[in-house]
């Protein structure tokens, strides 16, 4: 009798996991206060009233990779982690400048002027240090291309910023930029929309705001003691026409009285 072979299980091999980026959690060190203009309604993105954000920044080097990672916060509001972050991340051994992540840039509030502001700071940094660097060109995320105003936004954005923007068979939810060196991008923002405010910019307006606060209370509690006088006065006023009412009635009993006699 012979023995059955014994079969041996055989593994498939996985996939090496793809090496986490350095300085994933990078946190901004540096903030600036940014005052966005009061805009007229817009029909996609609603009320643009006037705001204050904070802008943060931190970057990182070493011999391989830079990176710079730009934030807006909200005062008093919570956004997702993937929200109102721009990383810049530069390979120095392939000369390669990566802008962003494949979901794209995802910015709240929407059409403030903050995507070219962001973009602006990047190309301010990139051209200091590499301006012979090549950025990469990527895939756009097609969620933008779905209303054909925001597409075209996105498009005026980035073509501002000197980025070409190019559809595969005119597709418009196949788009991707084309690269080009870092010394073609083109900076500057809408400084109309976004304002940069400095420390003692932003210490003048507190101080000016609580100053037309005191003065609002004081007209407050002036129209207050205006009210409390007038109805004081009115009430004294309904008591004497009560009187005279009162006093009126009883001289015309006293009259049918005596007529009646």
């Amino acid at each position: 009798m012979t023995d059955a072979p014994v079969a041996e299980a055989t593994e498939e091999p996985q996939a090496p996991e793809s090496a986490a980026l350095p300085w994933a959690d990078l946190a901004a060190e540096h903030f600036q206060l940014l005052r966005l203009a009061p805009l007229p309604t817009d029909r996609n993105s609603g009320a643009r009233p006037l705001r204050f954000v904070q802008f943060g920044y931190a970057e990182r080097h070493n011999r391989e990779q830079s990176l710079l990672r730009m934030q807006i916060n909200l005062p008093g509001q919570k956004v997702r982690k993937e929200q109102n972050q721009l990383d810049i991340r530069v390979d120095h051994t392939e000369h390669l400048v990566r802008i962003g992540a494949e979901a794209g840039l995802q910015l709240e509030p929407l059409n403030r002027g903050l995507g070219r502001f962001m973009l602006a700071q990047a190309v301010q940094w990139l051209q200091a240090n590499w301006s012979h660097y090549r950025v990469e060109g990527m895939a756009l995320p097609n969620k933008d291309a779905l209303n054909e105003d925001t597409r075209l936004r996105r498009d005026n954005v980035l073509r501002h910023v000197g980025v070409e923007v190019a559809y595969a068979e005119g597709q418009v939810l196949k788009g991707s930029t084309v690269e080009l060196a870092v010394g073609q991008l083109k900076g500057g923002w809408n400084t109309e929309k976004v304002q940069r405010v400095d420390t003692l910019e932003s210490a003048g307006m507190l101080q000016q705001a609580e100053q037309t606060l005191l003065e609002k209370e004081a007209q407050l509690r002036e129209r207050d003691e205006r009210v409390a006088k007038y109805r004081r006065e009115d009430g004294g006023l309904r008591f004497t026409i009560t009187c005279l009412v009162a006093f009126a009635m009883f001289q015309a009993g006293l009259l049918i009285w005596i007529a009646t006699r």
